[in-house]
């Protein structure tokens, strides 16, 4: 039954089914349901030519998507993140489909707080849904939480291994060239630490997919002072590189 609004972004829609649902389609399962997503090409690219992962399958379309598994613990399945709710999460519904049921997201997002520094670690607990994928997942809402059983565990063991990290929320837009003064302000006083463009999405397709989610997003360019500042984040291949390695440990653990 759909809630009307007289906005179409806030109208819910409380049927399970839908007309494209790849739940219906009867694939083929992965060999394995643990999955890191990675927004890091570069270490994608340096997991290959070192001969490190092997291709689990060739998703088809005008825009192919890979999942590779990785040779010495093919438990454990990898795949580069497509950039927004509706490619990254929209593939998450499918990889769930195919068996799924571990995830751990990790990439970079714009810090909010200039103290944050490049290369810091942000557990995810929730996002600002500041986007529309999710609405079509979950009941319009301002905020969306990852399950606080995952997030525990996810710090329990960063703790353990005393790896310093922050926990909070990130604020999902689908608009990053309209990240204005006022709304990073705005944002900011509401708690997020992170502006990225893809957790309210993935969050809420672990929700209503129901399996397990955690992210992890490393301080990257800073978009908090008057002029934005790269930091040079997409350049730091050892800060990235331990992160989809430390990835492999955590999704066993969640």
């Amino acid at each position: 039954m759909i809630t009307k609004n007289d906005y179409p972004v806030l109208e819910f829609d409380d049927d399970k089914d839908a007309v494209v649902n790849p739940f219906k389609w009867n694939l083929d399962p992965f060999s394995s349901d643990k999955l890191i997503i990675t927004f890091f090409p570069d270490v994608m690219k340096n997991l290959m030519e070192n001969n490190q992962l092997e291709l689990e399958r060739e998703i088809s379309g005008e825009n192919p998507v890979y999942v590779y598994r990785f040779k010495e613990q093919p438990e454990i399945l990898i795949t580069l993140g497509y950039v927004g709710c509706p490619a990254c999460a929209g593939n998450l519904e499918f990889f769930a489909a195919c068996g799924v049921k571990k995830v751990i997201f990790c990439g970079g997002g714009g810090v909010l707080d200039k103290n944050i520094k490049v290369g810091q670690l942000l557990v995810v607990e929730g996002a600002i849904r500041d986007e529309g994928f999710s609405y079509r997942y979950i009941e319009p809402s301002r905020y969306i939480y990852t399950d606080k059983n995952i997030t525990k565990k996810i710090t329990d063991y960063l703790e353990s291994k005393k790896i310093p990290h922050l926990t909070g929320l990130t604020w999902t837009t689908d608009a990053m060239f309209r990240e204005t003064r006022a709304l990073v302000e705005q944002r900011k006083a509401e708690g997020a630490k992170i502006v990225e463009m893809e957790q309210a999405g993935c969050i809420a397709i672990a929700q209503y997919r129901n399996f397990d989610y955690g992210a992890i997003i490393y301080g990257g360019d800073d978009v908090s002072q008057d002029e934005w500042d790269t930091r040079s984040w997409d350049k730091r291949k050892g800060i990235r590189y331990n992160l989809v390695m430390l990835c492999k440990e955590l999704v066993k653990e969640i």
